[in-house]
């Protein structure tokens, strides 16, 4: 029978941290670059809101650093998810599938577009979509026609899939492309949480017709709040910064607009503090992927869990730090959550299933099994780049 000796949980988490701090945040920003140099030339410019240079060069830096043709800074990850489903052809009643364990912003942005979303299952391996597992379901409620892919049960067109690299974990996309090929189905990364994540050697973001990224204050890198649509269809990412920016005709002085648009910008001062954390970003990987080991380290011989690892064909930016019950002792998730808060250092579950939330507690989902038992046994834990020192 597994047990669970929770004090040495608590004793094994604050043997990880370097730092002597009474409280240990689940992911708090670090500013220890050029973030208030950049800051005050905008202010000191008056450069502060819709336009100016640091929007263009941090739009510039993302496409960079992860590959893509063109990337899109926007207001949140959430205004991103948005646009990008309508760009990829979403209409009202078609359905989206989005896995059941996610933050809730990925099921909002659906129903913003007036669709439906559509619950998947999560594997363990990578917990995000279970691509084998989404196959057979679909060999089962699915027919093509001219329209595309049919949901035979309810009638509506299945436009879309949101694969969310959860916690920072990249999927596994192959297989996922080829469902989306077979069954013409379009794909949009949900890469909010996956800044600095490869999958077989690429930045994710790079598979999906569009893709979008997060720069909450509790991310890799933060812009305060801030979110980016990225995208190698270079004429989608023109449009999605026309769309984002009210649908403006650039001219000296007057207001045209040709469609309804979004008033979705990123503001200057924002983009700023995003071109600082930039600068940073390699450094933040090396030491959050240092605290990781720490963490794999510390667990690998407690009885009753363990820490989570990246799956073998990616490389993660470990963005929050997960411990993972065994079955028989998930009923001590919650008495490991109250220890450990207790004790300064702030864990938490996972996000409540998204099928179980009352506003999409009606809407379409397959077998849930695996998402149920993560959601009974995930933790994260502390996942700030600075908890652990470079000689440490």
């Amino acid at each position: 029978m597994n047990n669970l000796n929770i004090e040495t949980v608590v004793k094994a988490l604050k043997s990880v941290y370097s730092i002597d701090r009474g409280f240990i945040g689940l992911h708090e920003p670090c500013f220890a670059g050029n973030e208030w140099t950049y800051v005050k030339e905008c202010i000191d410019t008056t450069w502060v809101s819709s336009a100016g240079k640091y929007v263009d060069r941090f739009e510039a830096m993302l496409a960079d650093f992860t590959g893509v043709k063109k990337a899109v800074a926007v207001v949140n990850g959430t205004a991103a998810l948005h646009i990008a489903l309508k760009l990829a052809g979403v209409e009202p009643g078609d359905e989206v599938l989005i896995p059941a364990l996610t933050f809730v912003a990925t099921a909002n942005a659906v129903t913003y577009c007036s669709a439906v979303p559509h619950f998947a299952d999560s594997e363990e391996r990578t917990l995000g979509l279970d691509p084998h597992k989404l196959r057979d379901y679909l060999k089962n409620i699915a027919r093509l026609n001219s329209d595309g892919c049919i949901n035979k049960r309810t009638g509506r067109r299945i436009k879309a899939v949101i694969p969310v690299h959860t916690f920072g974990h990249p999927v596994d996309l192959d297989p996922l492309a080829d469902i989306c090929k077979e069954y013409k189905i379009e794909m949009i990364e949900d890469a909010a949480e996956s800044l600095g994540s490869y999958y077989k050697g690429a930045h994710t973001g790079n598979r999906g017709k569009l893709s979008i990224l997060s720069f909450n204050g509790n991310k890799t890198i933060t812009t305060g709040g801030g979110g980016a649509i990225i995208t190698n269809d270079e004429a989608l990412g023109k449009l999605a910064k026309h769309l984002t920016s009210t649908a403006k005709i650039p001219h000296r002085w007057e207001y045209r607009h040709d469609e309804i648009g979004y008033n979705f910008r990123l503001p200057n001062i924002n983009a700023a503090l995003g071109c600082a954390q930039m600068e940073q970003l390699p450094k933040f990987l090396e030491q959050k992927r240092r605290l990781a080991e720490r963490y794999q380290n510390a667990f690998q011989d407690i009885e009753g869990i363990k820490f989570f690892t990246e799956p073998p064909f990616a490389r993660s930016n470990y963005w929050l730090n997960i411990l993972l019950l065994d079955t028989a002792v998930s009923d001590k998730r919650d008495e490991v959550l109250e220890k450990t808060n207790d004790n300064g250092i702030m864990t938490r579950p996972a996000w409540t299933l998204m099928h179980r939330l009352p506003m999409f507690k009606e809407y379409p989902v397959m077998d849930l099994s695996c998402a149920e038992s993560l959601a009974k046994c995930l933790i994260n834990i502390p996942s700030s780049p600075f908890l652990v020192e470079e000689n440490a």
